[in-house]
């Protein structure tokens, strides 16, 4: 039980606390902005609402009132997903290379405790997140089993309390999140609280939202009676029957950059433009706004009814001296494309992006060209490279925590160095040319993690060798044995 101070706030006054504070944040708005845009859900163009101008008879104001009836197409545009998506395939989607050149078994034994589909399910799943929250979270923890386990918190619903300025340690982080319960006939929402400390961690469980969460203990884990005051902390694990702790929190940031912004930071209000402009020629053809009326005693009330009548009968009623003149108007197609043109090539820019479409590309451009068009990928891709490889040695520190309380060895003094490997766009028949022409020159190690062909060069590492032992022993095979003649009799 821990012990109280009442000149302290309680676990739970702290998580309404902050929890109250991050719902509301800027920082929140923009992870869940971020995965909106991934998803194509852009909030800009698809919450956006048509006015009609009317006058207010009671107080003679002119007022915006939402009108249904005008065309109101809403045009998002997946700039945010490709822009992702590229990124975290170029960084992460080939197989990374961890070398640890003191100790081999210990390096298995990462590997085996990571299992193959560590980057596939995780990994790339903590790039994704990582570039539209501004910062991932991995959650290390030990089943019921006994294995090592890992989990991927969304930004949203995480908030780490933070030891220093830097963002490098953690004195405690809350973890909220919703989930569906019935409840005699009726089911609800309700929110599940953590409170993880180094030491332990605290459930709770509210039902209701906002100011004031109503927490009080989640009934479900605690076994026994505890105080409705502060709670228990409980053990974070059982390694057998036997409870234990981590001896940190047991939550590893993957972050996007080191202000841990998210890359729709950079290119919102150009998304924004380029969803309106294209949505506003949409509403431009559909409303027919090409042709303007000149109305001479015009027999209606008001404009308004007006249109109505024009697009619901395609009449219009006028007095007996009264006459409607269309006179057209044209759009400019060529300044709109200009303009949507230099929107996108702006959101490329900004968003460090390659544009595939583009002429800079060409047919099949040098391996210089390449890297300069590759360039501003390169420079966003570099700072998450740094932030991730941060957060993997977190990982290992978590793994040799698990490894020592399973009496499989103490490793904290080893080093893991982690390289990820970039699936490069590359002009292939250079390449291959320039492997070629550099053996003798580098080692065979270098020429072959360089290769196009090769996708895991520790493992066509292995390969060659096997290959030129096969080519040694049937040498071998071939030379006559001791005490035995070329013709195979006896010498």
């Amino acid at each position: 039980m821990l012990l109280i101070n009442i000149n302290r706030m309680t676990n739970m006054q702290l998580c309404r606390l902050y929890m109250d504070e991050f719902v509301k944040s800027k920082e929140r708005k923009w992870m869940l902005d971020g995965e909106a845009y991934y998803v194509v859900d852009n909030p800009g163009i698809m919450n956006r609402k048509m006015f009609r101008y009317q006058e207010n008879k009671a107080t003679g104001n002119i007022e915006a009132v939402p009108d249904p009836a005008k065309p109101n197409n809403k045009r998002a545009h997946g700039f945010m997903h490709i822009l992702v998506e590229d990124k975290v395939n170029y960084l992460l989607s080939k197989p990374y290379t961890l070398t640890c050149e003191e100790a081999e078994e210990y390096l298995e034994r990462i590997k085996d405790v990571l299992g193959k589909k560590f980057q596939e399910k995780r990994l790339m799943r903590l790039g994704v997140d990582a570039s539209n929250g501004g910062i991932g979270w991995l959650h290390p923890y030990i089943d019921e089993e006994g294995k090592f386990k890992t989990m991927i918190i969304k930004p949203g619903q995480g908030i780490p309390l933070w030891h220093d300025n830097d963002h490098e340690e953690m004195d405690a982080f809350i973890w909220f999140y919703d989930v569906e319960v019935i409840e005699g006939q009726a089911q609800k929402t309700i929110t599940k609280v953590e409170y993880w400390l180094p030491d332990g961690v605290a459930y709770y469980v509210s039902d209701s939202e906002g100011e004031g969460w109503d927490l009080r203990l989640d009934s479900e884990r605690y076994l026994t009676a505890v105080s409705e005051d502060d709670g228990e902390m409980m053990e974070h694990f059982l390694v057998g029957n036997a409870p234990g702790t981590w001896g940190k929190v047991p939550f590893i940031p993957f972050k996007n950059n080191d202000y841990e912004l998210p890359d729709l930071k950079f290119i919102k209000t150009l998304i924004d433009g380029y969803d309106k402009a294209r949505s506003d020629v949409a509403n431009f053809l559909d409303e027919v706004r090409s042709i303007v009326y000149a109305l001479k005693g015009y027999g209606g009330t008001d404009l308004g009814q007006f249109m109505r009548d024009l697009n619901y009968f395609r009449a219009i009623s006028l007095d007996e001296d009264g006459s409607a003149e269309a006179i057209n108007t044209s759009v400019d197609i060529t300044a709109a494309k200009d303009d949507f043109e230099a929107l996108k090539k702006d959101i490329y820019d900004f968003g460090q992006g390659v544009d595939k479409n583009s002429d800079k590309l060409g047919n099949s451009p040098s391996g210089i060209a390449l890297k300069f068009i590759y360039s501003g990928l390169d420079l966003k891709c570099n700072r998450m490279e740094n932030a991730f490889k941060d957060g993997m040695e977190q990982l290992f520190w978590f793994i040799n925590r698990y490894l020592e309380l399973t009496g499989q060895g103490s490793y904290y003094d080893q080093e893991i160095d982690i390289t990820f490997n970039r699936d490069i766009a590359i002009n292939e028949s250079q390449a291959i040319t320039d492997c070629q022409n550099s053996k003798g020159v580098i080692s065979d190690e270098t020429i072959v993690k360089n290769h196009p062909w090769v996708e895991d060069a520790e493992a066509e590492l292995k390969q060659l060798k096997k290959q030129e032992e096969a080519a040694m022993q049937e040498i071998t095979d071939m030379l006559p044995k001791t005490g035995q003649n070329p013709e195979g009799g006896e010498a």
